[in-house]
């Protein structure tokens, strides 16, 4: 087992990694930009290294000063958490070269999966469902529109190397198309360095359900069951839930082997979350890959007892999965609500600044993963996100009633947050029967 790891993130996860850690004897040195300098969670941390100014090109994607930071505390590997450099292939090879442990996949595992291009194609060589669309990246307009007229519009534009909506276009007939390629390219090319896009068929009503796999160093994969995000604003998830409501066992559970298929195939160690869209008819099909720890990770770990962050270190340091899929049992019901520092009243406009309230809720069932204490600061430097309100009941509408009862015990202020927002949502009559698409908060905003 590793003896020292370096936490190459901030916040949330930076305190979830550091958790599990302690749990498992491990020292952490945390890495802080200057705007994180004064963050609490860095004080259960055995050391901490600044590594630059609040501009997160400037450190915490800054991968000279992250080895640097990593050389000079002689750590025997790295965590690099979500977002920021978590599924970057070159920051994994270039671990490798260090002799430092990259706790994720392989360079190589992660170009296979990571591009949603190579994705695809090793998708459909393991039988995973995948949507209509191109074989590969599209580059002229001509070829775009030869793709859409075969798979009928609407079709969707997609960046390879990216997501959270960069570099995606809905076209819904030619003129659309031929305007939006080259938008899309470019947008890509800005976003990720790769301009790379492809086609695919677009679903006008589709539900956005995922499925949680681990696989190791000994050719072992597994999954963890699915989790259903179809709650969502512009492309970024907003409540998400386990197991996904209102779904045929048998067909999910094809699903979910199908997509540990996927990471076996990949040779892939770690975890990763292959991500599906499924229409009115229960077919589903794969949008991409996350080759990473998700945010919402606890909500699988609330049904299923399995600790994520702890095997994905364990995993990392050579050690098989101690668990066989038959051993994976679904317990109950799990629901999480992002807490966002923003105010939904005004477009969702971040709100940074002081936190001088923080009460927040608990009891049988409630789990808050936050790094905020009262007195923090919330910089402008990075995602709005402070904080993630977990419950866990026997039952669906427990669950809600939960949630909604928690919702209810969170203080913050005075900066806006979107609790208001998910004590909305939680009584929400479709949300409340699992009838909800991935549009359907967009246009209950609209009224």
């Amino acid at each position: 087992m590793f003896r020292r790891i370096l936490i190459a993130n901030r916040g949330e996860i930076a305190l979830r990694i550091m958790r599990a850690c302690r749990e498992m004897g491990i020292e952490t040195v945390c890495v802080y930009s200057t705007a994180d300098r004064n963050a609490p969670y860095l004080r259960l941390a055995d050391r901490a290294i600044c590594i630059g100014p609040g501009p997160a090109r400037e450190s915490y994607l800054n991968i000279p000063r992250l080895i640097s930071a990593a050389e000079v505390a002689d750590v025997d590997a790295i965590h690099p958490g979500y977002g920021f450099l978590s599924e970057r292939a070159d920051f994994s090879a270039i671990c490798r070269d260090c002799k430092i442990e990259f706790i994720g996949p392989s360079p190589e595992a992660m170009g296979k999966l990571g591009d949603k291009v190579a994705c695809k194609q090793t998708a459909k060589a393991n039988k995973v469902p995948i949507f209509p669309g191109s074989d590969g990246a599209v580059e002229e307009e001509d070829e775009a529109v030869k793709v859409a007229e075969e798979i009928g519009y609407p079709v969707i534009i997609k960046a390879s190397a990216g997501g959270g909506g960069r570099g995606m276009r809905v076209c819904r007939n030619e003129a659309s198309l031929r305007t939006n390629i080259r938008a899309a390219q470019q947008e890509a090319l800005a976003a990720f360095g790769n301009g790379a896009v492809f086609i695919e068929k677009f679903l006008e009503h589709a539900r956005h359900v995922e499925v949680q796999c681990l696989g190791d160093k000994h050719g072992n994969a597994v999954y963890l069951w699915e989790r259903d995000c179809s709650m969502q604003r512009r492309h970024q998830k907003v409540i998400e839930e386990a197991p996904a409501p209102n779904v045929d066992r048998k067909k999910m559970q094809a699903v979910c082997e199908a997509a540990a298929r996927l990471v076996k195939a990949a040779d892939y160690s770690g975890a990763a979350t292959v991500e599906f869209l499924m229409d009115g008819a229960h077919n589903f099909y794969m949008l991409e890959v996350n080759t990473r720890v998700q945010v919402e990770h606890p909500v699988t770990e609330m049904i299923t007892g399995i600790d994520i962050v702890k095997m994905s270190i364990m995993v990392a340091a050579g050690m098989p999965i101690p668990f066989k899929q038959k051993d994976v049992e679904i317990r109950g019901h799990a629901m999480e609500c992002r807490i966002n520092a923003e105010d939904p009243d005004k477009g969702f406009m971040p709100s940074a600044g002081k936190i001088e309230q923080w009460e927040t809720p608990g009891g049988l069932g409630v789990r808050l993963d936050s790094h905020v204490v009262p007195g923090y600061v919330v910089p402008p430097n990075y995602d709005s996100m402070v904080g993630k309100l977990i419950v866990h009941a026997e039952t669906r509408e427990q669950c809600l009633d939960r949630m909604a009862r928690a919702l209810r015990e969170f203080r913050v202020g005075p900066i806006k947050t979107t609790i208001p927002l998910h004590s909305r949502l939680v009584q929400d009559g479709a949300f409340r029967t699992g009838g909800v698409d991935i549009h359907y908060l967009e246009r209950l905003l609209k009224g």
